[in-house]
């Protein structure tokens, strides 16, 4: 029976995937052996030996230790792209509100008093305050080109809008998810300087942070509309104030209030609701409880981010290890299965940066005794058997 702890209330969809006769699922656990989570914050969160997974039903996971996990040789998955449409559409949402002066508009309409002929004489004679402009033609940009990033440069596409693109961490598989309608930036800057609009799908890492700052707005077009969808200090909130009092940017649409933000009339701040709609929600829990359920049971890693991606089907007993990127360690655990008359069907090796993680198929059951001489070696992290 597998034991799994949840930190935030996740979609029973997901949970579903968890068959009750091999998991054990509440939100008040001793010795889980994994841990899915939302937005829970685990940094001071004590971590129990027994943990030997840890499953995000988002894309984000600043929330999580990912380094000290890793040093403990737990697996960080997420659910890259399962809320990317809902973000998406946020996104496109953002950029008509923000076109169409809507805040402001819906505001004026809401403090009218007067009869219904009164409301409509000031109707009329107020409308021309909130002229807006359209969106096709104009140019958006997108910084981070990630499945969110590719869907909203893809959709601004279709509404005839240019879009111009840049991420210096493109995948193969991200590129091949892009219009060819989407233009390559050649940095953050070049972005900058051609766009209408301009929205975010970046982590918040160092590179990252303040990266729209009052340097930044003086390579900007007047009249720019900035969204950030992604992650709280990306855009500096000063600097963004200040240029929208300055006449330089238009609007700025974020999910991420802030006192500095608040009440002012060409910002429209929302209470982080990029995921937040039933179908995100359901797809993120889907995901990510059926990477844990493959991890759990066969030792399987899919889309954990700090682990490589390392998936066979099980030929026998499996061992797992998680380790140090260094030489030899191969070596060193298949001369201990050799010594202890193990033969080995099959075994995958895969590193990323640091770590390595490997996954051995053997003929016979793995004793103990020889579990614990692999825990032994330096620089392995953790050990794991899996009875055929």
């Amino acid at each position: 029976m597998h034991k799994v702890q949840t930190l935030n209330n996740i979609s029973i969809v997901g949970l579903e995937r968890l068959p009750r006769d091999k998991y054990e699922i509440a939100s008040e656990m001793s010795t889980p052996d994994a841990i899915i989570l939302r937005s829970y914050k685990m940094h001071d969160m004590a971590i129990p030996d027994s943990v030997r997974a840890i499953g995000r039903a988002g894309s984000g996971t600043n929330n999580i230790p990912v380094a000290k996990m890793s040093e403990m040789g737990i697996p960080v998955f997420n659910a890259p792209g399962a809320n990317a449409n809902a973000v998406k559409e946020l996104v496109l949402a953002g950029m008509i509100m923000a076109a169409r002066n809507i805040g402001q508009a819906w505001q004026y309409t809401t403090g009218l008093e007067g009869n219904d002929a009164e409301l409509g004489k000031m109707v009329e004679a107020g409308k021309k305050q909130f002229v807006g402009y359209e969106l096709i033609g104009k140019t958006l940009g997108v910084i981070g080109l990630g499945a969110i990033g590719a869907q909203v440069a893809n959709a601004a596409a279709l509404l005839g809008m240019k879009v111009v693109g840049y991420d210096p961490t493109l995948t193969v598989a991200s590129a091949w998810q892009l219009s060819a309608d989407v233009a390559q930036g050649n940095g953050v800057d070049d972005v900058l300087s051609q766009s209408d609009f301009v929205t975010f799908h970046v982590p918040l890492t160092n590179d990252t942070k303040d990266m729209i700052n009052g340097s930044r707005f003086a390579v900007m077009k007047p009249g720019v509309v900035l969204m950030n969808f992604a992650r709280d200090g990306i855009v500096n909130d000063e600097a963004m104030v200040e240029a929208l009092n300055d006449g330089k940017a238009h609007a700025y649409i974020c999910d991420f209030p802030s006192n500095v933000l608040k009440g002012h009339d060409k910002v429209i701040t929302l209470p982080h609701l990029g995921a937040s709609t039933k179908e995100a929600e359901d797809n993120c829990a889907v995901m990510v409880a059926d990477q844990l359920k493959d991890y759990l049971e066969n030792g399987n890693i899919l889309n954990s981010v700090n682990f490589p991606n390392v998936s066979s089907r099980r030929a026998g007993h499996r061992l797992t290890i998680a380790n140090a990127n260094v030489p030899n360690m191969v070596g060193q655990i298949s001369t201990i299965l050799a010594d202890a008359g193990l033969n080995i069907i099959d075994l995958i090796n895969k590193s990323r940066g640091e770590l390595a993680y490997t996954v051995i198929d053997v003929e016979a059951a793995v004793s103990s005794d020889t579990e614990q001489a692999i825990k032994a070696i330096d620089g392995v992290l953790m050990v794991r058997v899996i009875p055929a």
